[in-house]
């Protein structure tokens, strides 16, 4: 099965791993973004899946631009691939190119389609707060996302996982799915199943606006803010900027799911008299952003617009990521200081 494979990032890595190591392909070629100027030295630095390609010896193509570029596209073409393979590459395909291979293009996409169509479809099923995600693969048609789908495998998302996490879940998972799907497409054995656009929704890309936290919020959308955007989502401390990059909302649903250990130092009926879903709880005076509270070996509990959030990892401006409680010492945190959504008002 002679077979092209585009893609770009991480996540594609361990797909292409897959289709190498497996004598039923044949990998006749990669095609990738170009590489990027990073670092102080600007350096060209090549994509994971064109370090992998180059370590094998494929042939790797590199367009700007691909449905511009008549070079590679002359070259695809004089191809003959059975199938395009496309993970996560980062432009969208014409109809020209959708057409070359004889089997059509499949595409993996980190959701369960219909929801989560486009760019960042891993970090707004978290942001969602979401209890499961999957991946799904699919033959690719003009539209985003849209084509008709092969094959599903779901899985379940911790409290505390983020997207660097359930990331590295579901580019295995599409790894196992893709060589299924490939080897049943060429034996006739699957029927596409059109999608249901009415339940489509669609992860848009991620604007650095999305990153600023908002007191306000609740903590658990707070919480799910930060795992979706990890490691980027920031609030401002003292007038500068402090990623936040590890939380954990004080919240009774959320203890009585998680292991006791995830919440040493902290006082259950504490909790719960503070909650905010508790119909008990007292009337708070505290300002959202406020630290109303700092446990030992732990870090600072910030209230929001509703329930506390403990802050576990952060990343002051300048310095290493650092646990919640290294921060408290380091910047000798008091109880009473405020973080803020623009070195103002939270």
């Amino acid at each position: 099965m002679k077979i092209v494979f585009f893609g770009t990032p991480q996540f594609a890595v361990p797909p292409l791993e897959k289709l190498i190591d497996n004598s039923a392909f044949d990998l006749i070629g990669v095609v990738t973004q170009p590489d990027k100027r990073r670092g102080r030295g600007s350096q060209l630095i090549p994509s994971p899946v064109k370090r992998l390609a180059s370590s094998h010896n494929l042939p790797v193509w590199q367009p700007k631009r691909l449905k511009k570029d008549r070079q590679t596209l002359e070259d695809l073409q004089n191809l003959q691939a059975d199938v395009f393979v496309v993970v996560a590459y980062g432009q969208i395909l014409s109809k020209q190119v959708l057409d070359m291979p004889r089997l059509g293009c499949v595409n993996v996409h980190a959701s369960l389609l219909p929801e989560y169509r486009g760019a960042a479809p891993v970090q707004w099923c978290l942001y969602d707060g979401k209890s499961k995600t999957g991946v799904t693969t699919m033959l690719m048609e003009e539209g985003m996302d849209t084509g008709p789908m092969l094959l599903k495998a779901e899985t379940p998302i911790g409290w505390l996982d983020n997207a660097s996490d359930v990331a590295q879940n579901l580019s295995q998972m599409g790894a196992d799915l893709l060589v299924e799907t490939l080897l049943n497409l060429e034996a006739g054995k699957l029927e596409p199943t059109p999608q249901n656009d009415a339940e489509a929704s669609y992860a848009r890309l991620i604007q650095k606006q999305d990153y600023l936290l908002s007191w306000r919020r609740s903590a658990w959308e707070l919480h799910n803010q930060v795992r979706g955007f990890y490691p980027n989502c920031f609030t401002y401390f003292r007038g500068e900027p402090l990623k936040v990059t590890a939380t954990l909302p004080l919240l009774s649903e959320v203890l009585e799911q998680l292991p006791q250990e995830q919440f040493q130092g902290i006082d259950p009926n504490w909790i719960a008299t503070r909650d905010a879903s508790s119909q008990d709880r007292p009337q708070l005076s505290e300002k959202v952003g406020t630290v109303v509270e700092v446990v030992k070996n732990r870090g600072p509990i910030v209230q929001t617009g509703s329930g506390l959030l403990l802050l576990q990892t952060v990343q002051p401006a300048g310095k290493r990521s650092q646990s919640g409680w290294d921060f408290v010492n380091g910047a000798r945190l008091e109880v009473g200081e405020a973080l803020t959504s623009d070195g103002g008002d939270a």
